[in-house]
């Protein structure tokens, strides 16, 4: 992979510019650039056909300066080492964007599951999870869905952890379903958080959400409950699109039909009443807002020239190269950075590990309510470093979370880092971790 699209080299270079702007010093900067521990795996499965075939898989361990490492587990063929290393980080700055108590973690396995049996991606959740048990746990490393990982998949590999341990541990895993200790809302968390953030960023521009456009590249979980979200708000989806094709409609596309007909067919192509459109073709529609909501490194330099949004929120990792990012914030575009824009999924699992760890749950509202709160003042921080350091919000998002880490590894005496510019009591407020508060309700009956 070029280092131009390398998400581990990317991620450096963003840590180096935020330790410079920050003038921490070298000691943070080479904490920091690493993951602190990488792990890989072989996980033997038998196959359907009665073969035995390996998998490789990997866990990138960033920091634990702020807490247990917190971080998804992706299962793709295009999984490799320095993509797991690059997102870990990623996870570290997206949890200290939130003031969350964690640092980084994110694992991946390279497999295909659509060609695999449900048997099959069972025998390989708990293999991984056999593998990686004496390094992980609630008080350690506590891994989530990602990419083609699912609730179920989750609960596979707390039971897995569970047999393991040989004791029931609900917060070693979030993401989970309800009937194990899941938390409300949790699916939908990511898409919600996304839509929180745009609707903060359609504030600040002077845009109303209820005469906006937009289109979404990827519409899997998180793309999916954006669209939601965004019809909800009054917003008009005019495209989308998934691996297997897109949809488009200059009237707006109808989004509970296009829910249902995805649920169906399992792709957004041809759905009735639309025409086909491929990646190049929505980057340059004419839309307001435009949702990167795939994987990673999606506009490039050449995408980025296409773009006629006012305002591209981030809801995949990394899902804007170095150069195009450039392009799009000479030209005035409004990101939402990832680290901030799509934090609605680990803020959600951060509420799931604490019910866990208190005993009892709260209904949905209780969580949609915390997670706008949070969402909404995450936002308003970076963008108040933003105005006060004349930056842009990726640059302001990686300020907030890397002068949040360095004064976390300084207190634990890891390095001894030059005074950072001082920054104004009501961000750091904002940076603050704070347990939410008990509900006054009584515990709702999900848990475990």
């Amino acid at each position: 992979m070029a280092d131009e699209t390398n998400p581990f080299f990317i991620v450096q270079g963003q840590l180096r510019r935020a330790v410079d702007n920050l003038d921490l010093g070298e000691g943070v900067y080479n904490l920091l650039k690493d993951p602190m521990r990488v792990i890989e795996v072989a996980v033997p499965v038998r196959m359907d056909d009665d073969r035995i075939e390996t998998f490789i898989g990997y866990r990138s361990q960033h920091t634990d300066a702020t807490g247990p490492t917190k971080g998804g587990i992706r299962f793709h063929p295009s999984v490799s080492v320095d993509e797991v290393k690059g997102l870990s980080m990623w996870m570290t700055f997206k949890t200290a964007v939130m003031g969350l108590p964690y640092g980084g973690a994110k694992g991946g396995v390279i497999c295909d599951p659509q060609q695999m049996s449900e048997r099959e991606l069972e025998e390989l959740s708990r293999g991984y999870i056999r593998r990686l048990a004496p390094m992980m746990g609630p008080e350690v490393d506590i891994p989530a869905p990602d990419v083609n990982t699912s609730s179920q998949i989750m609960g596979w590999m707390l039971d897995e952890f569970d047999r393991v341990r040989g004791q029931h541990l609900p917060g070693f895993i979030t993401g989970k379903p309800l009937v194990l200790g899941g938390s409300e809302g949790r699916n939908s968390a990511t898409g919600r958080g996304v839509v929180f953030t745009i609707a903060a960023a359609a504030r600040r521009i002077g845009l109303d959400l209820k005469e906006a456009t937009a289109a979404i590249q990827g519409f899997g979980n998180v793309g999916s409950y954006t669209a939601h979200y965004l019809d909800q708000a009054g917003t008009k989806v005019v495209a989308v699109e998934d691996v297997r094709g897109g949809a488009y409609n200059p009237k707006g596309l109808d989004v509970p039909k296009l829910l249902q007909y995805v649920a169906e067919h399992r792709t957004v192509s041809g759905f009735p009443g639309s025409e086909p459109i491929d990646t190049k073709q929505l980057f340059g529609l004419d839309v307001d807002i435009l949702v990167p909501a795939a994987l990673e490194n999606q506009i490039d330099e050449a995408n980025a020239r296409l773009v006629k949004a006012k305002i591209i929120a981030e809801a995949a990792n990394g899902p804007t190269t170095p150069e195009g990012d450039h392009l799009l914030a000479s030209r005035g575009v409004f990101i939402i950075p990832d680290i901030l824009c799509n934090a609605g999924g680990v803020t959600v699992s951060y509420f799931e590990w604490v019910q866990n760890t208190m005993g009892y749950y709260w209904p949905p509202q209780e969580v949609d309510r915390k997670l706008r709160a949070m969402m909404t003042k995450a936002f308003d921080t970076v963008y108040k470093m933003k105005q006060t350091h004349q930056v842009s919000m990726r640059e302001a998002a990686y300020l907030v979370a890397v002068h949040r880490v360095a004064e976390a590894a300084e207190a634990r005496g890891w390095v001894h880092r030059k005074r950072a510019p001082e920054i104004p009591s009501d961000q750091l407020q904002a940076m603050a971790t704070t347990m939410p508060e008990a509900p006054a309700s009584a515990p709702v009956a999900n848990g475990p």
